[in-house]
């Protein structure tokens, strides 16, 4: 089912949000409420289950003390719904109660005790006190009706706020909690809505653009209390939550992996610098049909496609460019105001460019043509990424040749293109002439495998320029060893800047200026090369791609 399109209600609030604080000393998870104010939270969560030893009277005034930078709220979840607290009920309510009364903003009850609870209460509820219920399915996230029962069951309850997560099996199952969300604010019925794990990422950042009451995060990497949660610091400034309302269209990195993409930093900071409505995510899929079909809306404008879907994205477009045609894959799709889907490869015009501007910056060239025209140009690798380099080089006027691990593949490439096919074995000793240009175009010394290199040191002294699609490390062992040998070299990062300011274009209808270009390229460039946590997954293959 396509995801529910959007309007703007005249009662819209944004989406507030909240970080989620997991100390285990009273003070210390005060100190962190502080810190949540600091980093522009709108809202802290106590989750005083993490405390050692926890004692109400003693903790709660500490952790409720006023002044406070941040409204609170305070949950003691049991351990049956997958946190610490594994005591009776009545202890548990008795905190919640004594919150209440100390001045806690809100409280957060599981929906399958609230009727206990609220006879518990009796009545004594605080009237500023909002109570929310909540209820979490850690396998699965049911259909778009079951979860709108399961609201009405549990507005009965004298919840005052609606809380629903879910757990992710593939990214269209955020589409469904959309849906919810979408009804819900249509209803005026505050919701919190959210699915987990890094497939249901997106709906911690677009449930602002549904009417989401709030959105969870950490105050940093590493204390995260629930799966695919991101970070305060990411929210605001990364995808500019702050900024995202039902009328933001939504762009982002289809891929499987995605999670390693500086795209969103770039195309987000890009979009901010003009004043673009619009947010870029990452989003991770094995199934490009499915995704396509399910986010279907027009807001969904726009996505770049990364491994392993350029060759699919192909079957996937109701129009193709030429260009893109004759390479065989796709990196950027964008849908047209009547809902047709064009695709676009700007994966060869990035490299490309990059590899002229690297040569023109160190070797004296001719103005009027290309400095790769008459050149020896060989490509390793013979995937998307691959064929865009030795199209690209093509139609610069360079003599292509592809070397790689699977010859049938180097020879079908190099057949399309005019070019001659070599396996790795005869790269090694492949010196016709001075000059030659040398292109990776695998994930060969890309991060974690930082050592490797798809051609020996000896090798690759019979050649002039060198460039790597790997930018993570920016400096490969390739580089490095290219650079000893007197080559001018190019990292993947100056493609990379190239290929985003193409994609921009793209996606903005040609919003582009000197600004935007420097903004994109400084953006780029200091954002941090390596995510320790977010390569392990990078496929080892020689032939992958890694324009993105």
């Amino acid at each position: 089912m396509a995801t529910a399109a959007t309007s703007t209600p005249a009662a819209w609030q944004p989406t507030l949000v909240c970080a989620t604080l997991t100390a285990r000393v009273p003070r210390e998870m005060a100190a962190e409420v502080d810190a949540a104010a600091a980093l522009g939270a709108d809202v802290a969560e106590l989750q005083v289950g993490c405390l050692d030893g926890f004692e109400p009277r003693r903790d709660l005034p500490v952790l409720l003390a006023q002044p406070r930078p941040l409204p609170v709220i305070v949950s003691y979840r049991p351990k049956w719904e997958g946190v610490q607290y594994a005591g009776e009920d009545e202890p548990r309510f008795e905190a919640l109660l004594l919150a209440m009364e100390l001045g806690a903003e809100y409280v957060d009850i599981e929906f399958k005790v609230v009727d206990k609870f609220m006879k518990f209460l009796s009545g004594k509820k605080p009237q500023n006190c909002k109570l929310i219920v909540s209820a979490y399915d850690y396998e699965s996230t049911s259909s778009v009706n079951e979860l709108l029962n399961l609201v009405a069951q549990m507005r009965t309850t004298g919840a005052d706020i609606v809380k629903i997560l879910t757990t992710a099996a593939d990214i269209v199952d955020a589409s469904t909690m959309f849906q919810v969300l979408a009804h819900c604010q249509e209803k005026q019925v505050p919701i919190i809505g959210l699915v987990m794990k890094e497939q249901g990422f997106i709906s911690r950042i677009l449930c602002a653009k549904y009417g989401g009451y709030l959105t969870f995060a950490s105050l940093e990497k590493g204390k995260e209390s629930a799966p695919g949660q991101p970070t305060v610091s990411d929210l605001i400034n990364k995808y500019k939550i702050r900024q995202i309302g039902p009328d933001t269209k939504v762009f982002g990195i289809i891929g499987n992996p995605v999670s390693h993409s500086k795209s969103p930093i770039v195309q987000n900071q890009a979009f901010r610098s003009v004043g673009f409505d619009a947010v870029f995510l990452p989003f991770l899929s094995d199934d490009l049909v499915k995704f396509l079909s399910t986010f279907s809306a027009p807001d969904y404008a726009g996505f770049s496609c990364t491994m392993p879907h350029k060759e699919t994205a192909l079957r996937c477009c109701d129009d193709v460019d030429p260009i893109a045609r004759d390479i065989g894959a796709i990196n950027t799709i964008i849908r047209r105001p009547d809902g047709k889907l064009v695709g676009y490869n700007t994966d060869y015009s990035g490299a490309i460019s990059a590899i002229e501007d690297g040569i023109r910056a160190s070797q004296p060239t001719d103005s009027t043509t290309s400095p790769l025209a008459g050149r020896l140009f060989v490509v390793i690798g013979a995937g998307g990424a691959g064929k865009a380099l030795a199209y690209g080089a093509k139609e610069k006027g360079a003599r292509v040749v592809i070397a790689n691990r699977t010859f049938a593949r180097a020879q079908e490439l190099a057949n399309i293109i005019g070019g001659t096919a070599l396996t790795l074995s005869e790269l090694e000793n492949y010196h016709p002439e001075e000059g030659m240009i040398l292109a990776n175009a695998t994930s060969v010394g890309m991060h974690p495998n930082v050592d490797e290199i798809p051609l020996s040191k000896e090798a690759l002294k019979s050649y002039a320029v060198v460039f790597d699609a790997v930018f993570v490390p920016r400096e490969t062992r390739l580089l490095r060893e290219a650079a000893a040998c007197g080559a001018t070299v190019i990292d993947g990062l100056e493609m990379l800047v190239r290929l985003v300011m193409v994609q921009f274009k793209l996606f903005t209808g040609g919003m582009t200026d000197n600004k935007v270009s420097a903004d994109i390229m400084v953006s780029a460039k200091m954002v941090p090369v390596v995510h320790m946590s977010s390569f392990l997954l990078l496929p080892r293959r020689l032939g992958s791609t890694v324009f993105d």
